[in-house]
């Protein structure tokens, strides 16, 4: 970048920063780093979302946290126009120095938001397209020319993998975007030998049998069908847990062989959750840049992930990881079984993955890009917040 590295805040002091999201999991769970790096940095930072039983853990972070009620994950026209009305008058109201927008739906509403309100910095980062190029023409229409016209309203665009930014390269604004990979705490996830024998005593997995996990939301789109599927065909040896919440928008999704799996729920204890694991899968459809996939990586733990962008990412086939195509529990079943039947193989992946996580996933670091970013935009010339509402860049 040109100009002095010196991070944002030099010239301006303390600088007023918004994370907005959809609904406060993602700040808690998927931006704490980011947050804590910007808090420390001596900002005043706002995290933006609908309120949820998460706002305390955000507040905890030195954050404080702004709910609008009206903001839902799923698209519904009336709604979404009155989350955006609430979304316009909430930013006017904070007099922000930047906006850094996340999430498909608050990412677009976000960055046009910001501009009305007339916001000098907008930032934007993607986490994944709503979108895959084997999806109907009309969907892949919807979510591409809502990006492409949310992009005319940033003034810079993160990437967490080249694919995304690649699909949308023809719409972005020369020298304004970068792919910034993703990352983790790595103080908070590296093995845990404790915690692994705590986990699998109260799971009562003894330390001759062999446990088998995913984490994540309790969707279709995470894989729940096939990971079912190859826990019934395995479950006689290993036992198959899923750590996640519950997600009420998949409540009409048929699960088969879903008593073959234990169900965990939520849990705070994640990197003892990750070590507990002697095979860690992924059988997502769609990922941005698979965070699940990171911490399990740090921690060590052989993995088995599906050969989509955002769990490419994650390291080389044979190398760190074992991928297998999306939507065949099939492949996935004997992937599965490779590294169960193998201990030499699981011992080999697990060093390789922590290896590269060390080297590559430092949340830290992707945090930095960030304020690096914001005082790319202020050195170019940030707009004043008298300029007139509505004109992009």
């Amino acid at each position: 970048m040109e100009g002095s590295d010196r991070p944002i805040g030099g010239e301006w002091g303390t600088v007023r920063i918004a994370h907005l999201t959809t609904v406060d999991m993602s700040l808690a769970l998927l931006l704490a780093t980011e947050l804590e790096v910007d808090v420390a940095g001596g900002h005043e930072v706002f995290g933006i979302s609908a309120p949820g039983r998460y706002v305390a853990r955000v507040e905890a972070l030195g954050v404080t946290h702004v709910g609008l009620p009206a903001l839902t994950r799923s698209w519904n026209p009336r709604q979404d126009v009155a989350a955006f009305r609430e979304l316009v008058r909430t930013l006017r109201s904070l007099h922000l120095d930047v906006l850094h927008t996340h999430n498909p739906k608050t990412g677009v509403m976000g960055r046009i938001a910001g501009r009305l309100a007339g916001i000098p910095v907008v930032v934007n980062t993607c986490h994944g397209l709503w979108a895959r190029p084997q999806d109907r023409w009309r969907k892949r229409a919807f979510v591409y020319g809502a990006e492409a016209f949310a992009i005319r309203f940033s003034d810079y665009e993160l990437f967490q993998n080249a694919a995304d930014r690649d699909t949308l390269r023809r719409f972005l604004k020369p020298g304004r975007h970068e792919v910034v990979g993703n990352g983790v705490d790595l103080e908070r996830f590296r093995p845990d030998p404790e915690g692994r024998r705590r986990v699998r005593a109260e799971l009562g997995v003894g330390d001759d049998e062999l446990l088998v996990g995913t984490i994540g939301r309790r969707v279709a789109e995470k894989g729940l069908v096939e990971f079912a599927e190859v826990a019934e065909q395995l479950g006689d040896r290993a036992t198959f847990v899923w750590v996640g919440p519950e997600d009420g928008s998949d409540t009409h999704v048929s699960v088969p062989h879903e008593d073959a799996v234990r169900f965990l729920g939520e849990r705070s204890d994640m990197a003892a959750v990750y070590s507990a694991l002697d095979v860690f899968v992924l059988a997502s459809h769609r990922e941005g840049f698979s965070r699940a996939s990171m911490e399990a990586a740090a921690c060590g733990v052989a993995m088995v992930l599906t050969d989509i962008r955002g769990c490419r990412e994650i390291g080389s086939h044979e190398v760190h990881v074992l991928s297998v195509p999306a939507a065949d529990p099939q492949a996935l079943m004997y992937a599965v079984q490779r590294l169960l039947d193998d201990p030499d193989v699981r011992g080999r992946l697990g060093r390789a993955a922590r290896g590269r996580a060390i080297e590559e996933f430092d949340q830290r670091e992707v945090a930095q890009t960030s304020l690096r970013s914001y005082d790319a935009v202020r050195r170019g010339g940030s707009r004043s917040r008298r300029r007139r509402a509505g004109v992009p860049a």
